[in-house]
This record gives C-alpha cells, sequence and structure tokens, in this order.
C-alpha cells in the first residue's frame, strides 16, 4: 500500500477496471495515455496526435488518444486498465508497475539522451541562492505523481533532514508551467521543475530565462516511460510491433517533424531495470512500501 496521496488501488478502481477491461475486449482500439506536457489539453492532444496516428498505422489498429493532466491520474488509468499505453514520467510508471504490473517498453529521447534532470528555480532577485536559503520562503511542488516536481526533490529535501511541511512557510503543489511561471513572476519563492519543462518554456517565450534562476539540479534521471498495461505487456507480439515503431521514430521524424514536440528525438528500447533509481528513491522515501514476497 502506498502512503496518504499516492493510494490508488482501490477496490472501487478495481471494480471499473473489470468494466473497462471488458468494454475494450469487443473492440481492438488501443488507449493511449499521454501527461499534460503542454500548457493545456487543447494543445496537449494536437501535439500528441501525430504520435497516435503514427502508432496506429504501424500497428494497423486504431489508437485513441486521451491527455490525462496528472502523472498520478495517469498512472490509475494505466493500472485500473482505462488506458492501454502511456507516455508518462518516470514516478508515475513507477507507481502504475508498482501497483498493477505494467510495464516500460522504451524511453523517449531528448535532444538524443534517455535521461535529464530534477532542478529548483528561483526568481534572481529572490535572494535564494541554495537549498539552505529556503527556509521560511514558499515553495511549490510537482502534483504527487511527477518525478522531478515531487518524489526527486522531496527525497534531496529528505536527506538534509528537511521536513517542508515545517520548513517552508508555504507548500503548493501545482503544475509544472504554473510554477516556472509564478516564480518568474515573483509570486512565488521558489519551487521543484525539471530541465526540460524550463527549456521549452523558455524558447517557447512563456517565460524569460533572466527571470529563472536554477539554485539546484538533480543526479541524472531516466526520461519519460512509454509503458504498456500488465494485460498488454502479456502480448508479446503486439509488444515487438509497438517497440519496432516507437525505434523507427527517430528516422521517421526527418520527414515528419511533428511526430515529437521540438527537442524530442526519437525513443529507445529500455525496460523497468532502467526506472529502478525511481523506485529506489520512492522506497527510501516511504512514499513505496516493499510487497510481500
Amino acid at each position: 500500500m502506498l502512503r496518504t496521496g499516492c493510494k490508488f488501488l482501490l477496490a472501487a478502481l478495481m471494480a471499473a477496471a473489470t468494466l473497462l477491461q471488458s468494454a475494450g475486449a469487443q473492440d481492438n482500439t488501443l488507449r493511449l495515455g499521454v501527461g499534460l506536457f503542454q500548457p493545456d489539453k487543447e494543445k496537449n492532444d494536437a501535439t500528441y496526435k501525430p504520435l497516435a496516428d503514427y502508432i496506429a498505422a504501424k500497428l494497423k489498429r486504431p489508437v485513441q488518444l486521451r491527455t490525462v493532466d496528472t502523472w498520478e491520474g495517469l498512472a490509475k488509468s494505466l493500472a485500473s486498465g482505462e488506458t492501454d499505453l502511456a507516455l508518462m514520467g518516470p514516478w508515475g510508471y513507477v507507481l502504475a508497475n508498482h501497483e498493477a504490473g505494467a510495464q516500460a517498453i522504451a524511453t523517449i529521447l531528448y535532444e538524443g539522451k534517455p535521461e535529464y534532470f530534477a532542478i529548483m528555480v528561483t526568481h534572481p532577485k529572490s535572494g535564494i541562492h541554495s537549498i539552505n536559503d529556503l527556509k521560511g520562503k514558499s515553495f511549490a511542488f510537482g502534483d504527487k505523481g511527477s518525478t522531478s516536481g515531487y518524489l526527486i526533490p522531496f527525497h534531496e529535501f529528505q536527506k538534509r533532514g528537511i521536513n517542508p511541511d515545517t520548513y517552508f512557510s508555504k507548500v503548493l503543489y501545482t503544475k509544472h508551467q504554473a510554477i516556472e511561471t509564478q516564480v518568474a513572476r515573483g509570486e512565488l519563492d521558489a519551487g521543484a521543475d525539471y530541465n526540460r519543462n524550463r527549456d521549452a518554456m523558455v524558447d517557447e517565450g512563456l517565460i524569460k530565462a533572466s527571470e529563472s534562476k536554477i539554485i539546484w539540479t538533480s543526479a541524472p534521471l531516466p526520461n519519460d516511460a512509454f509503458a504498456v498495461s500488465a494485460t498488454l505487456a502479456k502480448d508479446t507480439a503486439l509488444v515487438a510491433q509497438l517497440r519496432a515503431a516507437l525505434e523507427g521514430i527517430g528516422a521517421e521524424l526527418k520527414t515528419n517533424p511533428a511526430l515529437l514536440p521540438k527537442r524530442y528525438t526519437g525513443f529507445v528500447t529500455k525496460d523497468n531495470r532502467y526506472y529502478a533509481p525511481i523506485r529506489d528513491a520512492g522506497l527510501a522515501t516511504g512514499k513505496l512500501v516493499p510487497k510481500r514476497q
């Protein structure tokens, strides 16, 4: 069982999963869930529809795209059977794997690399230069299903003996884009994010680099996972087809750059073992409880 905030395998959810799986068995549509990587659902759907269409063409099966607005919600949807496939953050994937056996089959590449970094940001004029300067300040985490927005910074605070509830004057839980925006406006002292999001927001003119200062960077973390439900993972032939399709995206981007957002360059085959650092952080913080043998 996960602690409060991370529990999602409830009896009611399992009952809903049974109904959803029964309904899904009546056709061969695959339901692809994606996290809210863009500022709003409409833009997110438009951004990832080409990927859904590409997978559908390669697998010769309909693929229905669904944006889920929180990482925790996306983990729930994959665990419950509401989605069959998911492009999801590492911590969300670990949650879905831990509770419902979801399996990573690939990792997305960002500028050719399968890794990224959690960061903490502040406004350059805040007077904050390190984590030691955060005492008594306001701080924002991402939602509790976020790797860089919650798990990894929480783990860092834990290692330093910091209890966020007492160390900060105010603690918020919100979306990555909102954290960057509020920090840049000076409405929030500091917050947790990830380098890819900050880079994209600066690149798109949503925030100015001059109004955002990084005060802490994590060790490298595995990029977002492309995962399949435990049920779908048993179809080894389909998984092999899906992996091949994902591996082919790098070459496809040369003629169809809209397949992935800017700076994303394809997928590389990975499995559950690649996400061990995230699982270890979950266990260390007590957000994951080892299952009894």
